[in-house]
């Protein structure tokens, strides 16, 4: 695996995580919605409150399904590096040591 899919799988991850913990949010609203409004009557909220179970019901499942995709990725990506790194530890190393300068670099500047 090359750096750039490295950094592209890295970038993500990131957002998977980001779009993961949003969705939580979301899930533990919504089920605070519907406890908040269980002993509320008319058929028109009856209504309403059997979609957003439903949804929230579709939402966890995606979720479930997700984060085991990224887990899964995760993996992927962590053994695709090591393999890289045993194969090339020459290049690993000098990778590791521009990418340690680099940041060193831009830390100085503040």
């Amino acid at each position: 695996m090359k750096t750039n899919e490295l950094a592209t799988d890295n970038n993500l991850k990131s957002l998977s995580n980001d779009v993961i913990a949003d969705l939580k949010v979301v899930v533990t609203d919504t089920e605070a919605l519907l406890k908040a409004t269980a002993n509320q009557g008319g058929e028109k909220l009856s209504e309403v409150r059997a979609k957003a179970e439903e949804s929230l019901v579709v939402v966890k499942a995606r979720m479930a399904e997700a984060h085991t995709a990224l887990v899964i990725k995760t993996k992927e990506a962590a053994k695709a590096t090591d393999v890289y790194v045993h194969e090339n530890p020459w290049q690993a190393a000098g990778i590791a040591a521009g990418v340690g300068l680099l940041v060193g670099l831009l830390i100085g500047r503040r």
